[in-house]
């Protein structure tokens, strides 16, 4: 039997905003902001030039390009590779942003280093209050203003994150991530 090697693991917290349609199939991801939870570093991935839609906040018109899918995540592989742990996806809505940085890995040709799933902080805080239907108010709880753009959000996602682990007095997560042995 083999043992493989002790490995952290880091949370990363996500936010993308996308343009003209709802998944990578029919839109397109226009930019994307991550926060390392341990240090609050940020990366800011940019892909096309917006305008915010006169009608929606929460929605983009495309202006122009700014870099290549693939330019822009080698660079995000390249940030989260600085940090020699294994990143963990966390997001508001990890059904959403998650979709589009795996598409992204996977027109950059690069294993997607978050794997196959994700964390939802809303769950996180149903779970701790005891209540199913409480997703949402966590949102309180962040400093940075979610004003859509994906670092800020991403940031704000984090700093709630912190509060709800010392409001029902959880650990903050700083410890190692055993992975299985093999034989």
């Amino acid at each position: 039997m083999v043992k493989r090697k002790e490995k952290t693991s880091m949370l990363v917290f996500v936010d993308v905003e996308a343009a003209e349609g709802p998944t990578p199939f029919s839109g397109k991801m226009t930019e994307f902001g991550a926060v390392e939870f341990g240090t609050r570093e940020s990366f800011h991935g940019r892909v096309y030039k917006t305008i915010t839609h006169p009608a929606h906040a929460a929605k983009f018109v495309i202006t122009g390009d700014a870099e290549p899918l693939a330019s822009v995540i080698r660079r995000f592989s390249q940030w989260l590779d600085r940090f020699d742990a294994r990143p963990v996806f966390v997001s508001d809505n990890p059904a959403f942003d998650w979709q589009w940085i795996a598409h992204g890995f996977d027109v950059a040709g690069i294993d997607n280093p978050f794997g196959f799933s994700a964390r939802r902080i809303g769950d996180l805080y149903a779970g701790f209050s005891g209540n199913w239907k409480s997703t949402n108010v966590w949102k309180r709880l962040r400093r940075t203003v979610h004003d859509h753009n994906p670092v800020n959000d991403a940031m704000g996602n984090a700093e709630a994150y912190e509060e709800i682990l010392r409001r029902f007095n959880q650990e903050l997560p700083h410890t190692p991530d055993f992975q299985t042995s093999e034989e």
